[in-house]
């Protein structure tokens, strides 16, 4: 079942004199020891790996042959890997210092299922603080710079990998019966019109409406008319022009402004994906601003991933993804949602639909790389590539988790309590169609 690695790697293991507290000490840290402790985590993620050493020496472990194998280029990304764990892995992956052979979306579910305990990781709890005080969205400018960082690049990137023509950059929508991301994303945005009996006349806000996907489908679908809030300069300037294009400007209209910056007032809220980048401490703000937005008796919906219970966010993704943002609790949503005098009238955790999204999603980037890549070859780089893999393989891997506490939430809400007269008594008129 296993191979001890070769007595060449004691000089790589004198490197990892450093490791953190609940690492073993320097005398325990030799050949048979390294093959234990990679038995016990292929034992925990049940699945068979390998490891290959700078000097070319391997270890295997588990039953049966490797599904991967992390491949490590370089002594001081093996002591990146003990000091500062997974982080230390991705970022000496995206760096070239390490490679995965084999099965990368195995190795990254691998990786969650060992589920180490996070309290354990100082060094990134101390580094996810720096880049709160660094990046925190409690400033409308730097909510802003975080938005455009990610949600800047150009709409032909983004036109090669999501589905067209919608471009919806958010978890889609499978029942059964759903053959392709396209019709997941069509079938999400009409479950969302359902949901707050969207209807011809009325006015909706769609808070943070990326490329206008969800505006143009639910005009043509029921007939009502729409504002797209978004502090993504690139995304409005471009959605103001496939409006004029489209010939739709006394329907639709784009306006580019922070969430939290409200106007108007409206029939119905429709908010997809956004909370997510409010920030850590921004939470009531946002969701006040949600409530403002929507005239009394209104129906709005929240969609967002939620964490079931209170976790830091992911350093990872927002270091090298979504700079500023945070995964709420949903206690903490619902909480606030009452404060801001808003009733909770359905709440559906669709998590299970997120993965098969992403794996499109990655499916998609995966094969369309020469094209994304010749957009702007300095910009989208090998390391680019390593990153968003690991983002889209990852977050798949993790909504599949079947110990996971990462979900993700669609609330309808209103603004006072609804009654027997403006919301059906049950959920047939989600499914009747």
């Amino acid at each position: 079942m296993t191979e001890l690695c070769g007595a060449r790697r004691r000089s790589t293991l004198r490197a990892l004199k450093f490791a953190p507290p609940h690492a073993p000490s320097i005398p325990a840290m030799n050949p048979t020891f390294l093959q234990r402790v990679i038995d016990t985590l292929a034992g925990r993620a049940g699945t068979a790996f390998a490891v290959r050493l700078p000097d070319g020496s391997a270890c295997r472990a588990g039953a049966g042959e490797p599904r991967f194998t992390l491949a490590f280029r370089s002594e001081p990304a093996l002591l990146a890997a003990a000091m500062r764990g997974h982080m230390g892995l991705l970022e000496s992956y995206f760096d070239g210092d390490l490679d995965v052979e084999g099965d990368i979306g195995a190795a990254f579910a691998a990786g969650l299922s060992v589920d180490l305990d996070p309290k354990f990781d100082m060094i990134g709890r101390v580094e996810n603080q720096l880049h709160e005080l660094r990046y925190s969205n409690r400033d409308p400018d730097q909510a802003k710079a975080n938005a455009r960082a990610h949600y800047g690049l150009p709409e032909a990137f983004y036109r090669l990998w999501l589905d067209e023509p919608l471009k919806m950059y958010t978890c889609a929508y499978w029942p059964a019966g759903t053959a392709s991301l396209e019709q997941a994303q069509q079938r999400k945005i009409d479950h969302v019109c359902r949901k707050i009996r969207l209807a011809a006349g009325e006015r909706f806000i769609d808070i943070g409406c990326g490329f206008g996907g969800f505006m143009f489908r639910a005009l043509q679908s029921t007939g009502a008319i729409g504002v797209g809030l978004n502090n993504t300069t690139e995304q409005v300037q471009w959605l103001h022009a496939e409006i004029e294009r489209r010939g739709l400007a006394g329907q639709l209209q784009a306006r580019e402004a922070d969430f939290r910056d409200v106007d108007a007032q409206y029939d119905k809220v429709v908010s997809i994906g956004v909370l997510e980048h409010a920030g850590r401490d921004q939470l009531a703000e946002v969701v006040r601003a949600h409530a403002d937005f929507l005239k009394p008796g209104g129906l709005g919906m929240l969609h967002f991933i939620g964490h079931v219970g209170r976790y830091d966010t992911e350093l990872f993704i927002r270091k090298h993804v979504f700079p500023g943002g945070w995964i709420p609790g949903l206690a903490d949503v619902v909480v606030e949602m009452e404060r801001s005098g808003l009733e909770v009238v359905d709440i559906e955790n669709l998590r299970r639909h997120y993965a098969p999204t992403l794996d499109e999603w990655a499916r998609r980037f995966e094969a369309r790389w020469p094209q994304i890549q010749a957009l702007d070859p300095a910009r989208f780089n090998e390391r680019f590539r390593r990153v968003w893999r690991a983002y889209l393989m990852g977050c798949a891997e993790m909504f599949r988790s079947p110990t996971g506490y990462t979900h993700l939430f669609q609330i309808v809400f209103s603004k006072g309590n609804v009654t027997r007269d403006n919301y059906p008594m049950g959920r047939e008129h989600l499914y009747a169609h």
